[in-house]
């Protein structure tokens, strides 16, 4: 007899285990600067979020974000780093991720809630950045069951952002 328990335990583990497979691939999008192919991991009324540091907890709708971009603030926040012309990032900062401890809970909605630890190296020229925090993001599947965002929000565990005061890669 096939226990109920162990089977729920195993398709929890097996969606925990497709969502950290997501997010790893997610992490080497970016890392290798394949941002255009990065964007195509949002659903159309998408959103990019970074709360200011001293407000983790803020809403979008009242608080000041350091991020704060629907799909087509996206799209040109990803034209603009893509071209020589972004200062901030060319040549490209070298960056790579770790991704820990994460965390998938269904919601009411069919949506998941994913939530996860990060920390991001980025480093340019013989300076390194070390950008720590966690993720707090929703996905649900498309019609070909892959995962797309529907919220991506880092938040950053950093009291202040030394020494440049400001984000100049995806988190």
């Amino acid at each position: 007899m096939v226990d109920v328990q162990e089977c729920a335990e195993a398709e929890s583990m097996a969606l925990s285990h497709e969502v950290e497979q997501f997010l790893y691939n997610e992490a080497d999008l970016l890392d290798s600067w394949r941002l255009p192919e990065w964007l195509e991991l949002f659903v159309p009324t998408g959103v990019y979020l970074i709360p200011a540091t001293d407000k983790p907890g803020g809403d979008p709708a009242k608080d000041l974000f350091l991020v704060q971009d629907d799909r087509f603030l996206l799209e040109q926040r990803i034209n603009s780093l893509m071209r020589r012309a972004a200062h901030a990032e060319y040549p490209h900062s070298r960056t790579r991720r770790l991704i820990t401890n994460v965390r998938v809970t269904p919601d009411e909605d069919g949506r998941l809630k994913v939530a996860a630890n990060f920390a991001v190296f980025r480093m340019r020229s013989g300076t390194m950045d070390t950008y720590v925090g966690y993720y707090n993001h929703v996905v649900d599947r498309n019609e070909l069951g892959e995962f797309r965002f529907h919220v991506r929000k880092s938040i950053l565990d950093l009291d202040a952002l030394r020494p440049h005061g400001k984000v100049s890669i995806i988190l």
